[in-house]
């Protein structure tokens, strides 16, 4: 009996193909096969009736599963767990021609051997409520974004886009920086003594606290500098000591939000790099001499439930690694906050006896960070907690008192594995043993001015954990929604901070004239409800819709007739430098390749320059001509070229890591640039494996031999491992599921 599975990617498909027999195929649909059309609305509004077609690209795909399906005596869904997985299965079902009501909907949190098995003896049908709210969900953006774009074109600028999640979070981000700019700074003082106890050389800290009345605020240079007058000649006597104990309570484990912020704080890596390694992680690694394995469970969920027999083996691990009393006497059982969908568990390693150094050596760089911080922050949610000795001594200075207070680790629990940011308030900082009533030596007395700080910028962490408690999106959606609004000239990355441009302050003062819902951060979250409300089948989705378009129909007409006829223009942001050409000031523009300043005169005179920052010096100079090397950006990314362009050209290598591992060798790949600036790949270890090409890397394994394959030309998808061989005709990738 031949049985045919059908999964999203290559990777995941071989991962599952080594734990079902012969009998069984198992083949990629390379991500969504149907989507509403490209170049049109896509849905009839009376009805609420969306029209899907066939993906660009995807026919070729289309017709091997249909081949495949009609050849195989079974047919499993096996897509992911979720409302996208769910509508990927329903829409293969329509274009195989399946009965919907039919039990072939295959599910695992986890690839591994016991969950594909069991998943394989348990289908059910598919659920068309989950279906539902995916679809609702599409077309709800897709409303926002065809109805209210073209009017932006038409009043600001082409090219312009709003979107129901993506326009509340850039509000959010112009909303902080606005009060950042209304924020007025407050002066205010401390003044901290350094004092010695008899006998120890080591000086410790105490800062002031007030006087014999209570607590009191030092607001100004002249109210400090007269209370250090008034303490420098008094003596320092010790007054009460309190000692205590204090517990640290380790971190649940990762839910998709926290895992995207903890990744973002430790490894420096942006939300959707972060989401694209999980999935490498979650859909199988192949790790030397065991072949294909799935890391991680499913990487999408606001779950923080662990299942019985991984919090039993986590356990077990700890015991045996740790000692004894690093484990809970009972298991730690973490509940999630408000509606989390408990469909899936936390994300959490599928073997915790895989350690993270065992098989460091078949992951990437980036697989291997974040598969070590999943698995400590795993283990450590079930250690018991830090416990430190804590002591505050309050010392008095004639009528005025200063306070001095430390901690002591007493036992490190499951900070013995992993500590994370609330731990910071914990560090070792000590007082010396003091005796109430004993007289301490003044060995220096420190004023200080400060001045109250605005909020700061939102970063990727902390943008995605204030849309998490507002309720705005969901766990898929996070990474995809920062990545639009940069994407879209609306915001711009400082460092780690996320800046709002002129361009985004101006949409969204315009949408919050002309569509106030679509921008309010509540409205939004209610929304996310409805859908979380179709998903359990409580309400039916096209109702919502009809219900949403209505109010949107209404403020789109009254949108168009005020704004007819109404052109807003950009404040050109000038760069502070003539146009060497024509004399007029030059300005800041934003190309197809990044920023870059041009004469205002434009399209008169069309003198431009690079920006400064991708002038930024090397440190070193042109062996050439010896002007300094710099930085720069070109059509394939950057580069370092000489200064002295355009008399001298000498441009060098400039080394990046890139994804995936080398075809050859398994070692990390480089994207390195030509003489001429044309962008290439080749292996970290090009002195023993020699291996490059003009081919670009695609971020999906080898069906076959599980290396990284390559696009070359347009339309070919190939494995360069000589072993190998592997050719994909069409030229199709996964693209991994659409995310929001």
């Amino acid at each position: 009996m031949s049985k045919l599975v059908i999964v999203e990617s290559p990777a995941k498909a071989a991962t599952i193909k080594k734990y079902l027999g012969s009998d069984y195929k198992v083949k990629a649909s390379m991500g969504h096969l149907r989507d509403l059309p490209k170049k049109k609305l896509g849905v009839k509004l009376r009805t609420i009736e969306p029209e899907y077609v066939p993906i660009e690209n995807k026919s070729d795909i289309i017709e091997e599963l249909r081949e495949s399906a009609e050849k195989s005596d079974m047919v499993y869904l096996a897509t992911d767990p979720d409302r996208e997985g769910e509508a990927i299965s329903w829409h293969l079902s329509q274009l195989l021609r399946i009965d919907e009501t039919e039990k072939n909907r295959v599910t695992f949190n986890e690839i591994t051997k016991n969950a594909v098995t069991e998943g394989i003896k348990n289908p059910r049908a598919i659920d068309m409520d989950l279906v539902d709210a995916q679809q609702a969900r599409r077309v709800l953006d897709r409303l926002v974004g065809y109805k209210i774009s073209p009017l932006l074109w038409k009043t600001i600028r082409s090219r312009l886009s709003a979107g129901r999640v993506q326009s509340v979070v850039t509000r959010l981000i112009v909303d902080r920086e606005r009060e950042i700019r209304a924020f007025v700074p407050e002066e205010y003082w401390s003044l901290d003594v350094n004092l010695l106890k008899k006998g120890i050389k080591r000086a410790f800290k105490a800062k002031y606290y007030g006087d014999e009345t209570g607590k009191v605020d030092l607001k100004t240079e002249e109210q400090t500098y007269r209370v250090k007058a008034e303490v420098e000649n008094e003596v320092f006597v010790v007054g009460t000591i309190k000692k205590g104990k204090k517990q640290l309570k380790p971190a649940p484990p990762f839910t998709t939000s926290t895992m995207q912020q903890e990744s973002s704080k430790r490894l420096n890596m942006s939300s959707r790099s972060t989401m694209r390694v999980a999935q490498e992680l979650y859909e199988g690694i192949n790790l030397e001499g065991r072949g294909q394995i799935g890391l991680i469970t499913y990487m999408r969920t606001d779950s923080l439930r662990l299942s019985d027999d991984a919090v039993a083996s986590i356990r077990e691990y700890i015991k045996r690694t740790f000692k004894s009393d690093h484990c809970t006497k009972e298991p730690r059982v973490y509940k999630s906050k408000g509606k989390a969908q408990d469909a899936h568990e936390a994300i959490r390693p599928t073997d915790i006896m895989i350690t993270p150094d065992e098989i460091k050596s078949s992951l990437s760089r980036d697989q291997y960070r974040l598969y070590k911080l999943i698995w400590e922050r795993t283990v450590a949610s079930q250690m018991t907690n830090a416990i430190y000795d804590t002591v505050s001594v309050d010392i008095k200075a004639g009528r005025h008192i200063f306070k001095s207070t430390g901690s002591t680790v007493k036992f490190p629990g499951f900070t013995a594995l992993y500590t994370y940011e609330d731990e910071e308030d914990e560090k070792n900082v000590k007082v010396p043993e003091l005796i109430e009533g004993e007289t301490l030596t003044l060995e220096s007395i420190n004023p200080d001015q400060h001045f109250t700080q605005p909020p700061a910028r939102y970063n990727e962490a902390s943008l995605i954990k204030t849309m998490e408690e507002l309720g705005i999106g969901r766990p898929s959606t996070y990474a995809p929604t920062i990545s639009t609004v940069i994407q879209r000239d609306y915001v711009e990355k400082e460092g780690k901070a996320l800046k709002p441009t002129q361009l985004a302050e101006i949409v969204t003062d315009l949408m919050i004239s002309k569509f106030p819902d679509i921008v309010d951060a509540r409205f939004t979250a209610g929304m996310e409800e409805r859908l979380d409300e179709i998903a359990s089948g409580e309400k039916e989705w096209k109702e919502v819709i009809k219900t949403f378009y209505k109010g949107l129909s209404a403020e789109l007409k009254q949108a168009e007739a005020e704004l007819k006829d109404t052109k807003i223009k950009l404040e050109p942001e000038y760069s502070g430098d003539i146009c060497p050409v024509c004399g007029k000031p030059m300005v800041y523009k934003n190309g197809r390749y990044g920023k870059f300043i041009a004469c205002s005169g434009y399209p008169e005179c069309k003198s431009i320059k690079k920006t400064e920052a991708e002038y930024e010096p090397t440190g070193e100079n042109c062996e050439l001509c010896g002007k300094p090397m710099v930085h720069r950006t070109g059509r394939y990314g950057k580069f370092i070229a000489c200064s002295g362009y355009p008399e001298c050209k000498n441009i060098k290598n400039k080394t990046e890591i890139a994804d995936g591992a080398c075809p050859m060798c398994g070692k990390r790949m480089t994207k390195r640039f030509s003489k001429r600036g044309r962008l290439y790949y080749s292996c970290e270890d090009w002195e023993n494996c020699k291996f490059m090409t003009w081919d670009t890397p695609i971020n999906e394994k080898c069906p076959k031999c599980s290396r990284l394959l390559f696009r070359s030309g347009k339309n070919k998808i190939v494995c360069l491992s000589e072993s190998c061989g592997y050719v994909n005709e069409n030229g199709a990738s996964s693209d991994k599921k659409e995310e929001e």
